[in-house]
């Protein structure tokens, strides 16, 4: 489908200089993937019904939580694909790569706020295709 849009000389000029700089073959394979990024980031866990795809990232306090941090994982073991776990000294950052229905996903993040000592946890929910 070919659509035109109404954007300023300098936006289009940083586009077209990020674009290239990536490697990319086309403005349009640009405009595509921006285009995807922003439904990725605009798309609200709440609002998603069926299956997804998402990562999960949080940091948290390795002592104070680690025993149920782990207990929790084992109960989402349905929606947990992947896991990976770094240390930055007495804080652990955890990325967790999950796939499955979007309420059982919801219920894995809120367990993750439940505990004090995790200080963020972030979506990155990953738009069909």
């Amino acid at each position: 489908m070919r659509t035109s849009f109404n954007v300023s000389d300098d936006l289009l000029s940083n586009f077209d200089v990020t674009w290239q700089a990536e490697g990319l073959d086309s403005r349009s394979r640009g405009v595509r993937e921006a285009m995807q990024e922003y439904i990725e980031r605009h798309t609200r866990l709440e609002d998603v019904e069926g299956e997804v795809v998402v990562i999960i990232a949080f940091d948290y306090e390795h002592e104070a939580v680690i025993e149920d941090i782990h207990n929790v994982q084992h109960q989402y073991q349905d929606v947990i694909t992947a896991t990976n776990h770094i240390h930055e000294g007495e804080w652990c950052l955890e990325t967790l790569f999950c796939r499955g229905i979007a309420g059982r996903v919801r219920e894995l993040m809120c367990r993750l706020r439940d505990f004090d000592a995790v200080n963020r946890v972030k979506l990155l929910h990953l738009a069909k295709r």
